[in-house]
């Protein structure tokens, strides 16, 4: 249905007063003031659309307003005052015109409101005038005789011109066009409705499509642009990627050459040379399969180079992997490393004998255990070389780490967060003693560099007169003379080990460095040193107890932590990492779950593996398995925290898939409920010995737990006769 707009003009006699804005703008817009003198009359277009008798719509374009559909469709008085009228405003002094559709039943004051924001001046700045009289703020549209679809003009100025200054913020557009039309439009059989429309007129310039111009009278003329959008090409859905859907614009230009040529053939009277003429002959005809067959082996072959590559990286990066695990394995740095290979080669020792009796006997079987017991000794001296080596490069760093640590400023944090560091003389005397050291155990010095810190360094030793002190002038005196005599500095290896290792004794010395005496290790007060020193019969020597590992029902100290260690590595070879491993293990996941949890950091790697050992058996209360490496110890209840009478050992996967469990009673059988029971009453009564762990010990009657042990369902079979 098509819709047929003629805007219509009234005389300035005929214009009704003005209509109020609603609070959304159907159009906004700027005219000059030449556009408000030259038009003599506001247009105004409505547009009735009904039906002819055959059922065709048709148009009735500026019907009066007196027609009897108009009569029939008068809205009532209650709705008059939500119709819309055309409002001009004409800005002063400028003379810009401004139109906007408005609702007739509001206020002024509501149109003064809207026209702030347009124009970024308060509302308390702005006067509307109409025909030379001021309008009240209060005065609806309706008021002041607007009738709806009506045109109105206002003469809009400001209170303070200097200030707040009334000037339009859109551009001005020559077009003597109305801004605003009402069309009225048909929805029912009796029903009409009115509409505003807003008239938009393009902002961009056209494109120049060429033109010509008068020879005479040199005026110009341009070809006319289609003003219709260029057509849309239908998806049919099938993506594609060529040159033709990425070319936009399609054009066919012509172009000459720049030089003319032109072939000439041999001919009776004219000789044509052909001592340059090339013989082309065409090439074999190439089919579509061959096309494709050749494609294919072509990227077989790109294929097979890039497979190719692809596998020379894994390898090379298993390679590299690989002397990774071998370097690892030959340099041992802790004891855990050394327990370690001490049990695989118990391992390997136990396989070997099993093997030689099995498949030996007499002289051939003596000889054969002679064999590995020689095999087994220089395995045991290669593993005691690299701990001497690996114990020597700790050593330094233990030194190192030392030095740092009494070198340290102190230091604490603000209630605001930020870190205060602080140095004290004795950190001050620390940290100079520890550079000092530093540049004493350089090696590559110069001569002349390496008398200097000598002579640095008697000069500090100097400032306290004892055996000590004088041992290490006189030590650094013998090397400062053998230096000008020129020895070699292989030869001075040993001398320079002394002077550094006196040194260090001087740097350990609280007398010297008051700032080591909170580090050392053996207390300086002898009455301190006498109440927690241990005698070990294993190694015959005086230790402070935390040499010592104790259990909870131990009665007698025993032997030191290093004996211990000799006799395993001697005898059992046993590799007590894994116990150590659960306890890590079993500490992170508590403290993720309960970070105020205490039980877990009170146990020792001595009650975990008689909690693993022991209590549990070592191996998983579910499937039996023995591999600790692969054990977890979990809460038995999750709602509750861990303890030792709250766990289950368990493996990875059945450690994930117990905590899932909402309801115990009701997942496990009661035969194994009570025999998990009586574990946990094993390790309550193990581990109330120690007074730390009775304040975390519940209430716990063991009768009814033994009695429980007993009650075990089974058919009961009655015979009668």
């Amino acid at each position: 249905m098509e819709t047929e707009e003629k805007p219509e003009a009234q005389s300035p006699e005929a214009q009704s007063p003005g209509e109020a804005a609603t609070g959304s703008t159907a159009a906004t817009h700027t005219q000059p003031e030449q556009d408000a003198t030259n038009q003599t009359a506001v247009q105004q277009t409505q547009v009735d659309i009904c039906s002819d008798q055959e059922g065709e719509p048709c148009e009735r374009v500026g019907q009066d307003r007196s027609s009897p559909h108009e009569q029939e469709t008068v809205k009532p008085a209650d709705d008059v005052g939500n119709s819309t009228a055309t409002v001009k405003i004409l800005l002063m002094p400028e003379g810009h015109m401004m139109t906007v559709a408005f609702t007739i039943g509001l206020t002024t004051q509501d149109l003064k409101n809207h026209f702030a924001s347009e124009l970024r001046v308060p509302s308390d700045c702005i006067q509307l005038t109409l025909n030379g009289n001021a309008v009240e703020d209060h005065q609806t549209l309706m008021s002041l005789g607007v009738q709806p679809h009506a045109t109105v003009q206002f003469e809009m100025s400001s209170l303070d011109p200097e200030n707040y200054p009334i000037k339009p913020v859109k551009p001005q557009q020559e077009c003597n066009m109305p801004d605003v039309i009402t069309v009225r439009v048909q929805t029912d059989a009796d029903t009409y409705q009115d509409v505003v429309v807003e008239i938009e007129r393009a902002t961009r310039k056209n494109p120049f499509l060429g033109g010509y111009r008068h020879k005479v009278t040199k005026t110009e003329y341009h070809h006319a642009g289609v003003q219709t959008m260029a057509k849309r090409r239908t998806d049919r859905g099938v993506e594609t990627f060529s040159r033709d859907t990425q070319t936009v614009h399609v054009k066919n230009q012509a172009q000459q050459c720049t030089i003319t040529t032109s072939t000439q053939m041999t001919k009776p009277g004219c000789y044509i040379s052909n001592m340059k003429d090339k013989l082309i002959t065409p090439g074999r005809y190439v089919t579509a399969d061959e096309y494709h067959s050749k494609r294919l082996n072509a990227v077989i072959t790109i294929q097979t180079h890039t497979r190719r590559w692809l596998a020379k990286r894994l390898t090379t990066q298993l390679r590299l992997d690989k002397e990774l695990r071998l370097a690892w394995e030959n340099e041992p740095r802790e004891k855990e490393d050394f327990a370690l290979l001490y049990n695989a080669l118990e391992k390997w020792r136990k396989e070997e004998v099993e093997h030689i009796n099995a498949t030996l006997c007499g002289a051939e079987r003596k000889a054969a255990l002679c064999a590995l017991l020689e095999q087994e000794t220089q395995f045991i001296t290669s593993i005691e070389r690299h701990r001497i080596a690996a114990g020597e490069r700790n050593q330094e760093k233990a030194v190192q780490a030392f030095l740092n640590k009494c070198a340290a400023p102190k230091r604490w944090k603000a209630s605001d967060g930020i870190m205060t560091q602080m140095d004290t003389p004795y950190t001050i005397r620390a940290r100079e003693l520890r550079d000092l050291y530093c540049s004493i155990t350089l090696s590559y010095l110069s001569q002349e560099e390496r008398l200097d810190v000598l002579l640095t360094l008697k000069h500090t030793v100097k400032e306290h007169d004892c055996k000590l002190t004088r041992e290490i002038v006189e030590l650094i005196d013998r090397e400062a003379d053998l230096l000008t005599r020129g020895v070699k500095e292989s030869n001075l290896e040993g001398l320079r080990k002394r002077i550094a290792t006196l040194f260090l004794q001087y740097i350990k010395n609280p007398t010297f460095n008051p700032q080591v005496s909170k580090l050392l290790r053996v207390p300086q007060d002898p009455e301190q040193l006498r109440k927690n020193v241990n005698f070990c019969h294993g190694c015959s020597n005086f230790l402070p107890c935390s040499e010592f590992s104790l259990t909870v029902n131990a009665c007698m100290v025993g032997l030191c932590r290093h004996c211990k260690e000799v006799d395993n590595e001697a005898r059992h070879r046993e590799n007590f990492s894994c116990y150590k491993t659960i306890l890590k293990r079993l500490r992170k996941d508590e403290s993720e779950v309960n970070p105020d949890a205490k039980i877990p950091y009170l146990l020792q790697e001595q009650d975990v593996r008689y909690l693993v050992d022991v209590v549990w058996g070592a191996q998983s209360a579910l499937s039996a398995w023995n591999n600790l490496h692969d054990l977890l110890m979990v809460r038995w209840d999750k709602f509750c925290e861990w303890s030792p009478w709250n766990c289950i050992l368990l493996t990875k996967d059945e450690a994930a898939a117990h905590l899932k469990v909402e309801n115990i009673e009701k997942t496990y059988g009661t035969i194994f409920i009570c025999n998990i029971k009586h574990k946990h009453a094993l390790a309550q009564k193990y581990f109330s010995q120690i007074p730390v762990m009775m304040e975390y010990l519940h209430d716990v009657d063991s009768q009814p737990v033994a009695q429980s042990l007993l009650l075990v369902t089974k058919p009961i079979t009655t015979v009668t006769k």
